[in-house]
């Protein structure tokens, strides 16, 4: 099934876009497509990513009291 939709591109995205679609001879249309589908996996693969900033404390865990080098 597919599945159409309508976006607006400032120019900067549009003469990209226009200009890769011409350098490499694929459908604008394509290279929107591809694009999406390889945004999908990236973020698919960062899930740890949400967790950044999350954790306090030392940044070496042998400063706590109690864990200390020997």
């Amino acid at each position: 099934m597919s599945h159409t939709i309508t976006i607006r591109l400032n120019d900067e995205l549009a003469d990209w876009l226009k200009k890769t679609s011409r350098k490499t001879g694929v459908p604008a249309g394509k290279v929107v497509r591809e694009q999406l589908e390889k945004a999908k996996r990236a973020s698919g693969n960062q899930r740890f990513l949400r967790l950044a900033g999350k954790v306090r404390g030392p940044a070496d865990l042998s400063a706590r009291e109690g864990f200390g080098k020997r």
